[in-house]
């Protein structure tokens, strides 16, 4: 192994991290928290080293998101070095997707035409070495279809194949996510307990995914051809023979559709979709779909503690950490009241 660490100790030491999180009554605590104390409790937390690094050139709120984001990519690459073999290589099928996320974050950026010292000042900040070659590709392209073709990863520019210079944004943010889940499920294709466990658990994800943008567009009316181009091939609740039905249904007839699943709580999901449709806000469906998601991934963990689904899991929960701060600082800062930001952290 690259390492010398065996899959019982690389997830004994991502169980050990996940311990170290922020848990969800401390979370909550933050929220009373006014802007200035959350600044002192976030580098305490565990932040510190990234704040000290961007001091000098952010205060407040942009400190703590911009530290934020660096300590998990620092993180990200840390258990990907005591992580070899085999192992490494199901714990980086996951890791994969933020590169994905940069290559969104370029497409935008270049789509809006932001200036890239404003890309760098936030969103890929230059102290991050990584960011380099997204900066210059923000630089030098001017539209999509060109910074498409000068990402200079294969597996970024293979997603774009079927686009053209008349693709929009979402064309291709909807490109980058079938290739990357695609690419994914090839990985684990093969046949073994460990990637039948990595297998089921991306599937899942696919659902999700799947499912939300089938809600999405018919809240929105999008037509069933254009709900039909958002969903995600490889999933196990809607099967590739019955995604063009699922495309043409109502909100009713999803429900009904996950009805047809022993694996899918849809009595829950409904009570969510409700709550959706009282509040004209789809918040209710997201923030379950998160937390359903997470649920999965813990049992999945729990039932298979010597595989890369410990590891996941931990990288997983320090995502959903960093997007709980990050959303705790943001609305603090804006003035938002406790009771709003509680309702909307995992």
């Amino acid at each position: 192994m690259m390492s010398g660490v065996n899959p019982a100790d690389a997830a004994t030491r991502a169980k050990s991290r996940r311990g170290s999180l922020i848990d969800s009554t401390r979370m909550r605590q933050l929220i009373q928290q006014t802007p200035e104390q959350l600044t002192a409790t976030v580098a305490d937390s565990g932040y510190r080293a990234e704040m000290d690094l961007y001091a000098g050139r952010f205060t407040g709120a942009e400190l703590v998101e911009v530290a934020l984001s660096h300590n998990l990519g620092r993180e990200i690459n840390s258990v990907l070095g005591f992580c070899g073999g085999n192992l490494g290589d199901q714990v980086r099928v996951f890791a994969a997707r933020f590169g994905y996320a940069n290559a969104k974050i370029v497409l935008r950026a270049v789509f809006n035409e932001v200036d890239v010292d404003d890309v760098a000042h936030n969103l890929l900040p230059v102290e991050n070495e990584d960011n380099g070659i997204w900066l210059d590709i923000i630089k030098n392209n001017s539209t999509l279809h060109e910074a498409a073709g000068n990402m200079r990863e294969k597996q970024y520019r293979g997603a774009f194949k079927s686009l053209s210079e008349e693709s929009t944004l979402s064309d291709y943010e909807d490109a980058l996510d079938r290739h990357y889940y695609s690419n994914a499920l090839k990985v684990v294709s093969r046949k073994g307990a460990a990637l039948g466990v990595l297998r089921s658990f991306l599937k899942s994800e696919i659902d999700h995914r799947n499912l939300l943008n089938l809600i999405q567009g018919a809240a929105i009316g999008m037509t069933p051809e254009d709900r039909q181009s958002r969903l995600i091939v490889g999933g196990s609740l809607i099967p590739k023979s019955q995604i063009i039905a699922a495309s043409n249904a109502d909100l009713d007839g999803i429900v009904d559709l996950m009805r047809r699943s022993t694996r899918f709580d849809a009595s829950a999901f409904e009570e969510a979709l409700d709550q959706s449709k009282e509040m004209f806000s789809l918040d209710p469906v997201v923030l379950w779909l998160q937390s359903n998601q997470q649920a999965v991934l813990s049992r999945m963990s729990y039932l298979h503690p010597v595989s890369a689904l410990p590891i996941i899991h931990y990288l997983s929960s320090k995502v959903q950490e960093v997007a709980n701060l990050r959303l705790i600082v943001r609305g603090r800062e804006a003035g938002l009241e406790p009771e709003l930001l509680e309702a909307h952290i995992l």
